[in-house]
């Protein structure tokens, strides 16, 4: 399932849960703190996840690579006009979005590709700051506007021409786990 892309009235929730809006209410006083609070749920899941992928992978372009096809797996699971809802009617739950990506990106994805050109596994003249905003900020961007590229394009194509070629153009010869990330 989807996250689709109109709003939705707490009456339908309500109905859809097979519970009273009044049950809802009880929990949530807005519809943005519920849709926070589901945004945040998701935000722990994906966190969770990224976190065994950190666990049981040292290398840090395999961990990119993971972290990021972990990634298209979730903006596949969204339509694009779910994330432009949030952001249009759901302010508090857009901000927690964005708060997120933009930490998430400074404090997990920058290190590795810095830990990366540290081990001389990808070349010392890539522009970090680039490669994040390219690749890792505006990722949702790319793939979704001016149309969503998930219609036309499996998610695995999607990401072997985004993340794999990209990371692809700037690895060493230093780097020897090349056929097994590139192949």
């Amino acid at each position: 399932m989807k996250f689709g892309s109109k709003r939705f009235s707490m009456n339908e929730l309500a109905s859809e849960l097979g519970i009273s809006k009044k049950t809802i209410y009880k929990h949530f006083k807005t519809k943005d703190e519920l849709i926070s609070k589901g945004i945040r749920f998701i935000i722990d899941k994906y966190l969770h996840e990224v976190h065994q992928i950190l666990k049981n992978t040292k290398d840090p372009i395999e961990r990119i690579v993971l972290i990021q096809k972990n990634s298209f797996q979730y903006l596949n699971y969204f339509k694009p006009s779910f994330l432009y809802g949030i952001k249009k009617y759901y302010h508090n739950a857009a901000v927690i979005f964005e708060n997120f990506k933009s930490y998430f990106i400074k404090s997990t994805l920058k290190p590795l590709l810095e830990e990366a050109i540290e081990k001389e596994y990808l070349r010392k003249n890539l522009n970090l700051d680039l490669f994040c905003d390219l690749y890792f900020t505006k990722l949702q961007n790319i793939v979704f506007e001016p149309k969503n590229i998930f219609e036309d394009y499996s998610v695995a194509v999607v990401f072997e021409h985004l993340i794999i070629n990209s990371l692809r153009g700037f690895i060493t010869t230093n780097y020897k786990d090349t056929n097994k990330l590139f192949s």
